[in-house]
C-alpha cells in the first residue's frame, strides 16, 4: 500500500515540481477558501520535520474521527506564512505544532485575532519567547516540554482529547487503529530519542537513515497521501533500509582501501603527489556516512578533495 501510494506522489510531484514555496499560491488560496466556508480549525506544522509532520498526522485523524473542518499546511521558515495570512473568518482554533513560529508570531497572532492559539514544542531554544504574564493574551496557550518531542506531546494531547468525546455506544474513541498504534507509537519513540539528542535506542543511527528519503515527502499540499505514507512507516523497515545503506557505502569505501591515487596539489600549481586511503580515512568515512545519509556522490571524495584535485 505505501508503496503504491509513493508511486502516485511521485507522479504528482512532477506535475507540480514549482510548488516549492511554503506562502505559496495553493497555501494561500487554501485559506481564502477556508476564510469563505469558515473552517473553525487551522493546523500548521513545522516543514520540513518528521515530528511537525506526525504531529500534522495525529491532528487530521482527530479532526477526520469527529468529522471536524480543519486545514492542515506547512509552516517553513523559507518564506513563511504571515499573521495576516491567518486572518480566517470563523477560525476559532489555531494549532501551531512542533514551532511557534518567528519571534512574536503566536503573541501577535493571539492578539490579533479571537481564536484560540495553542503551540507546541520541545526545544530550549524557544523558552525566551515565553511573553511574560502581563504580556500574555488569554487566548494564547504553549505546550512546552524539553523532555518530550512536538510529536509525542501532540499525540497525547489530541488521544486525551479524543478520550474526553464518548462515543453514541459509550465506547472511548481511539485516535490510531488497534492495527497501526504499536507500529506508530514505536517511531514515534525513535523520533523522540533523535529530537531530543539522546541517541540511546538502539539502531538509531539506522533508523534515522532509513527514515531520511522521506524528509522531501513532508508537504501535505504537493504531497496528498503524506497521512497514509506515515502511517505505513515501520521503524524495522527503516532500520533494515539503513543498515543496509551504510553496509554499502562501507563495502565502497573497503574497495578503495590501500589504494593509491594521484593527487594535483593546488590544481596542479603546487606539483602533484600520491595519496593512499588509510584506516584512519577509512574510519572518518564511515563516521561521514552517520552525518550524510543522503550523499548523492561516493563518500570518500570529500576528503579526497581536501588535497587537491582527483586525477582519475
Amino acid at each position: 500500500m505505501t508503496l503504491s501510494l509513493l508511486r502516485k506522489w511521485s507522479s504528482l510531484s512532477a506535475l507540480r515540481a514549482g510548488a516549492r514555496y511554503f506562502r505559496s499560491n495553493a497555501a494561500l488560496e487554501a485559506l481564502v477558501k477556508a476564510s469563505e466556508d469558515k473552517v473553525p480549525n487551522v493546523v500548521l506544522y513545522n516543514y520540513p520535520s518528521f515530528s511537525g509532520a506526525f504531529a500534522a498526522l495525529f491532528a487530521h485523524l482527530f479532526h477526520s474521527r469527529l468529522i471536524l473542518p480543519c486545514l492542515i499546511l506547512p509552516f517553513s521558515s523559507v518564506e513563511p506564512l504571515r499573521v495576516e495570512d491567518l486572518y480566517v473568518e470563523g477560525l476559532e482554533r489555531c494549532y501551531l505544532v512542533d514551532f511557534l513560529g518567528p519571534k512574536g508570531f503566536s503573541r501577535k497572532l493571539a492578539r490579533r485575532s479571537s481564536c484560540e492559539v495553542i503551540g507546541f514544542d520541545h526545544r530550549k531554544s524557544v523558552l525566551a519567547q515565553i511573553p511574560s504574564a502581563e504580556d500574555h493574551p488569554d487566548n494564547l496557550t504553549f505546550h512546552i516540554d524539553i523532555e518530550k518531542s512536538s510529536s509525542t506531546a501532540v499525540y497525547e494531547y489530541f488521544s486525551n482529547k479524543l478520550a474526553d468525546i464518548r462515543c453514541p455506544d459509550r465506547a472511548v474513541a481511539s485516535l490510531l487503529d488497534p492495527k497501526d498504534q504499536d507500529r506508530v507509537e514505536t517511531v514515534l519513540r525513535f523520533i523522540e530519542d533523535a529530537d531530543l539528542r539522546r541517541w540511546s535506542l538502539a539502531e538509531i543511527r539506522a533508523f534515522n537513515i532509513g527514515l531520511g528519503e522521506w524528509r522531501s515527502k513532508l508537504n501535505c499540499i504537493t504531497n496528498p497521501y503524506m497521512y497514509e505514507q506515515l502511517l505505513g512507516l515501520s521503524s524495522v523497515d527503516l532500520i533494515a533500509k539503513g543498515n543496509s545503506y551504510i553496509s554499502s557505502r562501507q563495502n565502497a569505501v573497503n574497495q578503495l582501501l590501500d589504494k593509491v591515487f594521484k593527487v594535483r596539489l593546488g590544481r596542479g600549481f603546487y606539483g602533484e603527489c600520491l595519496v593512499t586511503l588509510s584506516l584512519y580515512i577509512l574510519h572518518a568515512c564511515i563516521y561521514l556516512i552517520y552525518l550524510m545519509p543522503l550523499l548523492d556522490f561516493h563518500p570518500i571524495i570529500p576528503f579526497l578533495l581536501l588535497f587537491g584535485q582527483l586525477i582519475i
